[in-house]
Order: structure tokens, then C-alpha cells, then sequence
């Protein structure tokens, strides 16, 4: 395939479909922005891609004018990673930043950094940053989630943020989340939270006065302790049971069932975590640990590997899964909620620091791990034959995710949630490899705590699906 090719097969398409030729280009634009680095990265998956893509085209409904206004607007957002969101997720994409001041601290070794650590592992900095106000008087009329307010910063700029949620007449304490830009470098300005290096720039001053719904309302609070953050690495699994078990559309997840019947728990990634930061043992039906065996060395790998590999993973697949429940079939208007959710898991799998193009070596979450791991079994490049640069399970993973945002956007929800499973599965390869390289170093290099310690939350973070696939294969690993 060229793009050549691909384009004679979108205008065919678009003939039979009764779409516009401008239609079809604006969606070549979006799938394969990712893929048209160099030819050679498409040569082994545009088959997959395209006949993904076609098949959006067969139960998209709506005029070719619409999908132009629709697809046009979606081209507005920066890419993530290679990929091009239909939303803005810039405050989503963040999370990674939490990720990577817990790491910074657990790298210090010390008692008093690790509580750093776990403080912000429990309570954030960098994601969905609020303020709790408390208001001289009571609110004169309900507010709705959303609702725009208005205060000054402490150098007299205006601040914008909107309701964290509902409040009815009479409310005094109110939460006041803080507006985002498409900005990933500049997308908040009050970051706070349990951070020691705070970010009170954009924050409201200390006292002063906010307009809800056209009103003046004065106000105190206190800056350093009262801007907190409503998205955690630890709520990814703290909330696990009402978002992946019990609480969903589609409940339960298939994957998330994987381990909570290994586990027998529905917030095993924070007991694991937590657990290890105590320095004690977890209380799981299946594969329990004991931190008290290791000593910081040890500590530091089962707690930021956990945290990324195991809460993070599997919310990202918890995203997917979510945007497959609020999908309409065949409705070309009444889909931006599914492709915001499925925006966010891609962020949850890249974060911010990737970029635009993904190709840092200082990420923190999944798509840097596919990237290290291929270093170590010879799966880099779009062929997935080179020792170094990007990992082709990234070329791959990258490439489904756009489909499957335009399958979302065209109401294709069967089509998506095919693209779905393909994701999940090839999202499990890098823990797979992790598991292996550190029982080889373990067994054949006699390594140390350190590498004992990565050999044992790689197992854990993919032990549940290898025991639901075979349970004498997970107790021999």
C-alpha cells in the first residue's frame, strides 16, 4: 500500500457511501497522520488499519456535510504521542507528571521522601485541580456541575474555573475546579495539591470574590492547603468497583475480572502499593507479596512500577471500555462523550511528557515501557526487527487508536469495540517481556534485590490474565 493506493480506495469508498471526496481526505488526515512518517512504517500495518477504517465507512449515517464539520473540528487538537484527540485532554494527559515527582522521591531513598511519595501517590498535584472555597454567604440559587466561575489570581488576572459538581441553594463550601487550555506546556496554572514544588500562579488569591451566575460572592481560603486534586494514581483503583465491577454500562470488564478473581479484590493495585510502602504484606486470594523482605532498593520498583503498571494499565483499558458503553450506534452527532473517554485512555497510556511525536526517553507510563522493553527483545521499529527507537507495538497501538476514534465518532460501535480487543491484547506484550527479562536476570545473572523486586510486580501486573488463560502456567511463573 501507498498513500496513493489508500486514497484511490477512500474515494471508492466515498463514491459508494455517498460521501465527499474533502470528507474522505479530512479522514485520511486524521488515521494516518500517525502513519506517514516514512513509507516504511506503513508497509506492515496499513492492511489492518484500512480495513479497519472501511468498515467505519459501511454504518456511518449522516450527510457528507456533517462529517466534514465534525472531522474539521476534531483536526484542532495537538497530537499526543502521534495521535490526534477529538477532545481536549491536556489536564488527563498530566497524570504522568504525578507519576514522575512519586519516582523522583522514591529515588531519594529516605523515610521522609517515600511519605513524600506516598502523598502524592494518594493525593495528586498535577491532575484535575480544585479549589475549596468557603463563601462569606450561601449560594443564592443552585449551581450545576459545570457552571462557569469567575475570581482574580493574586496578581489581579482573571481566573476561570466552573462547579466540580452540583450544589443546591444555601451551599457555603463549594469545589471550584480550574479551567484547562489545549495547551499541553501551559494547561493549568494551579497545581498544588501535595506537591512540594507548587504552581500557585493560576490559583484564586486568598480572599477575595468569585461571580457565580452572575453574582458577587466573597470568599476565604487557604491557597497552600485548600487547592487539591480530584485525579489520583491511587483513586485509578480505589474506585475500581464502582467503575469496572459494579457501577458501569458494561460491567463487569472482562479484563478487570481477570484479576479481580486472581486477586479477590477490586483495589489490588492500591493494596499492593500501599502495602509496599507500609513494608508489609498483601492479604490476596492468589500471589501475595511480602515487602518486609526488601529494603529500599526493593521498595522503590515494586511501588512506581505498580503504580504505572498495574493502577494506570488497567484504567487506561477501563477509558476504552467506557467510551464502548456510551457509544450510539450509527448516530453521527451524540458521540463526542465515547471519544473524550477513549481520548482519555490514550493519554492514561502515553501521559504529557511523551509530546506530540512520542519520541522521548524520559516517559513514565505505558508507551515508554513498550519502547525500553523493545531494547531488550529486538521488537523496536515498524517492522519489529531493531534493537532501538520506537517500539512497534507503539506504531501498532497508535495506529488502532485513531481508527478507533473515528469509529466512535461515526457511531461504528461494533467495529470499535473490535479495535478494543485488539488494543487490550497488545497492550499486555510489554509486561509479558518485563516478567521475562527480570526471571532471566533473577535465575541466569543472580541479580539483585533491585531486579528481584522488577521480576516481581512485572508477574503481578500480568498474572491474572495468565491464569485465567492457564492456572498452572501463572504458578509456575
Amino acid at each position: 500500500f501507498n498513500r496513493c493506493h489508500i486514497l484511490n480506495c477512500f474515494f471508492i469508498s466515498a463514491h459508494l457511501r455517498k460521501y465527499s471526496c474533502l470528507s474522505a481526505v479530512v479522514h485520511i488526515h486524521h488515521i494516518t497522520s500517525h502513519y506517514f512518517i516514512n513509507y516504511k512504517i506503513q508497509q506492515n500495518k496499513m492492511k489492518l488499519s484500512l480495513a479497519l477504517a472501511i468498515t467505519s465507512f459501511a454504518v456511518a449515517e449522516g450527510s457528507a456535510s456533517t462529517r466534514w464539520n465534525n472531522l474539521r473540528r476534531r483536526l484542532s487538537w495537538d497530537k499526543v504521542a502521534g495521535y490526534l484527540p477529538g477532545s481536549q485532554v491536556t489536564d488527563h494527559c498530566a497524570i504522568d507528571l504525578d507519576q514522575k515527582v512519586i519516582e523522583e522521591q522514591l529515588n531519594l531513598k529516605t523515610p521522609e521522601s517515600f511519605e513524600n511519595a506516598r502523598k502524592i501517590y494518594n493525593h495528586g498535584g498535577y491532575s484535575k485541580s480544585y479549589a475549596s472555597i468557603t463563601l462569606d454567604t450561601g449560594l443564592e440559587g443552585a449551581i450545576e456541575k459545570g457552571d462557569q466561575i469567575l475570581g482574580k489570581s493574586a496578581d489581579g488576572t482573571e481566573v476561570s474555573g466552573k462547579a466540580y459538581t452540583d450544589y443546591p441553594k444555601g451551599s457555603e463550601t463549594i469545589k471550584v475546579q480550574y479551567s484547562t487550555t489545549d495547551l499541553q506546556a501551559s494547561y493549568v496554572e494551579c497545581q498544588v495539591g501535595a506537591l512540594l514544588e507548587t504552581n500557585t500562579k493560576g490559583c484564586f488569591i486568598d480572599q477575595g470574590e468569585l461571580t457565580i451566575g452572575g453574582k458577587p460572592y466573597t470568599y476565604l481560603y487557604d491557597v497552600a492547603k485548600e487547592n487539591k486534586n480530584g485525579r489520583t494514581i491511587s483513586g485509578f483503583s480505589e474506585q475500581a468497583k464502582d467503575k469496572m465491577h459494579t457501577g458501569c454500562t458494561g460491567c463487569p470488564y472482562t479484563d478487570f475480572m481477570y484479576y479481580y478473581n486472581y486477586y479477590g479484590t477490586d483495589d489490588y493495585a492500591h493494596q499492593w502499593v500501599e502495602a509496599a510502602f507500609d513494608g508489609g504484606r498483601t492479604s490476596f486470594s492468589n500471589g501475595n507479596a511480602d515487602f518486609s523482605k526488601y529494603g529500599f532498593d526493593g521498595k522503590v520498583e515494586v511501588i512506581k512500577k505498580g503504580t504505572a503498571y498495574m493502577n494506570v494499565f488497567m484504567y487506561v483499558i477501563r477509558e476504552l471500555e467506557d467510551a464502548l458503553d456510551d457509544c450510539q450506534r450509527g448516530c453521527i452527532n451524540c458521540n463526542d462523550d465515547p471519544v473524550h473517554a477513549w481520548d482519555e485512555g490514550v493519554c492514561f497510556y502515553t501521559g504529557s511528557i511523551e509530546g506530540v511525536d512520542g519520541l522521548t526517553d524520559d516517559g513514565k507510563l505505558l508507551h515508554q515501557l513498550a519502547d525500553k522493553r523493545c531494547n531488550n527483545f529486538k521488537t523496536c521499529g515498524a517492522e519489529g526487527s531493531d534493537l532501538d527507537g520506537t517500539a512497534k507495538l507503539n506504531y501498532d497501538l497508535m495506529s488502532l487508536f485513531s481508527v478507533g476514534n473515528f469509529q466512535l465518532q461515526t457511531g461504528n460501535c461494533p467495529a470499535a469495540r473490535e479495535t478494543t480487543k485488539h488494543i487490550i491484547n497488545k497492550m499486555y506484550v510489554p509486561l509479558v517481556q518485563g516478567t521475562l527479562r527480570y526471571a532471566y536476570k533473577v535465575d541466569k545473572l543472580n541479580g539483585p534485590e533491585k531486579e528481584q523486586a522488577e521480576g516481581a510486580v512485572f508477574a503481578a501486573a500480568v498474572l491474572p490474565r495468565v491464569h485465567a488463560a492457564s492456572p498452572s502456567a501463572a504458578e509456575t511463573i
